[in-house]
């Protein structure tokens, strides 16, 4: 016999698997060292796993757990042992309540159970329902996660089934990999690259003769509080041969693609501009942004015809087109890059318009940009 009561033997188990000498036991429970040695023989498998295991950030651990049940033992206050341990005194009272309350409560009882609840195993969320069947939707419309999941919510608002995060997406793809989720994994992948590009560029452009930097550009523009300031480049297909302009309003991130043909020379890029925004109201169209490349050479005829005022991004500082530097992104998910873009035609691009135009975004609150474009020509008009 040990002449110990089964509960100092728990607490007795608990102090010496957290590091507690067998003189600094024996003190707090009323007892011998040697009494304590012959109590507390080597853990067993469990005990020795649940001590070892780290919670995560913001969760308790053993030595907290064990500051607990010391305060515990001396009669303090719930209240009193958040404060000491700098936790909410609720966080506290949930810990003694699930681990049997103020008698019953220790420390690697209870770090045991939370080691096992953690590792439970967790349903798979993702299984054949409507849940599923509209992740697939997004993934098929090359949504991002992070889209599907904050759009689900838009559409959804009172529906905790309709409810699933970016990261279980991801985690379904990446580490469950079943179905028709695994099939759409590239899909989500914007650029397909492992590894990031050099940055070093050398400039081998000459400067177009008058043309206005982007630091003279209205402030107007910058806040995007008034629409119809827009941004654009062009996307080269394989091997330099084709192209496709694009267009992207910095209010609502509204997209017009530009059907290029033939060539991408200054005069035909103006008149394909000049066309494509020629649908528009004038007054969602103020100005446009374009880097420094030739294709624009001929902005000072285009503004005479158009109204619009172009202004130029400085060398290598595509960041000051950030929407559309982020859009081409997004667009080469439908136009790889080595794709033939002379093989699409106008009706090709406007479908890929149309699907990046409803696809949610996170700069828009998950509001899609033609949502968006649509308040702005009703605001116009």
């Amino acid at each position: 016999m040990t002449g110990l009561t089964a509960a100092q033997r728990r607490q007795a188990r608990a102090l010496r698997s957290a590091g507690w000498s067998l003189r600094e036991i024996a003190r707090l429970v009323g007892s011998t060292h040697t009494t304590i040695r012959r109590a507390t023989p080597e853990l067993g498998r469990r005990e020795r796993i649940a001590a070892a295991w780290i919670p995560g950030p913001g969760r308790l651990t053993l030595a907290e757990r064990e500051e607990i049940s010391r305060q515990l033992a001396a009669g303090d206050s719930l209240r009193a042992i958040a404060a000491a341990l700098g936790r909410t005194a609720s966080t506290i009272s949930r810990e003694v309540g699930t681990n049997g309350g103020r008698v019953a409560y220790r420390a690697l009882t209870a770090h045991h159970g939370a080691h096992a609840r953690a590792r439970r195993p967790k349903p798979f969320k993702l299984v054949p329902g409507s849940l599923l069947d509209e992740v697939e939707s997004g993934l098929l419309g090359w949504w991002s996660p992070e889209e599907i999941s904050r759009r689900l919510r838009l559409e959804h608002p009172g529906d905790e089934a309709m409810r699933v995060s970016h990261e279980t997406i991801y985690r379904s793809l990446y580490v469950q990999g079943r179905g028709e989720l695994r099939r759409e994994l590239a899909r989500c992948l914007r650029s397909g690259r492992t590894q990031r590009r050099a940055q070093g560029t050398v400039e081998t452009r000459g400067r177009i003769p008058g043309m206005v930097l982007i630091s003279e550009r209205p402030a107007e523009a910058e806040d995007r509080a008034v629409p119809g300031h827009w941004e654009g480049d062009l996307i080269i297909g394989r091997a330099g041969r084709s192209a496709v302009g694009t267009l992207v309003e910095r209010t609502s991130r509204f997209v017009m693609l530009v059907h290029l043909p033939d060539r991408r020379d200054a005069l035909t890029v103006s008149d394909a501009i000049r066309r494509t925004i020629g649908t528009l109201p004038s007054g969602l169209v103020r100005s446009l942004t374009w880097d420094q490349g030739s294709e624009l050479a001929g902005h000072a005829r285009f503004t005479i015809d158009t109204g619009i005022a172009v202004y130029f991004c400085d060398p290598h500082s595509p960041w000051q087109r950030g929407t559309n530097e982020n859009t081409n992104g997004l667009l080469r998910q439908y136009m790889p890059k080595g794709t033939d873009l002379s093989l699409l035609g106008p009706d090709d691009l406007a479908r890929i318009a149309a699907s990046l135009n409803n696809r949610p975004r996170k700069t828009l609150g998950f509001m899609k940009p033609s949502e968006r474009f649509a308040e702005l020509v009703a605001d116009t008009g």
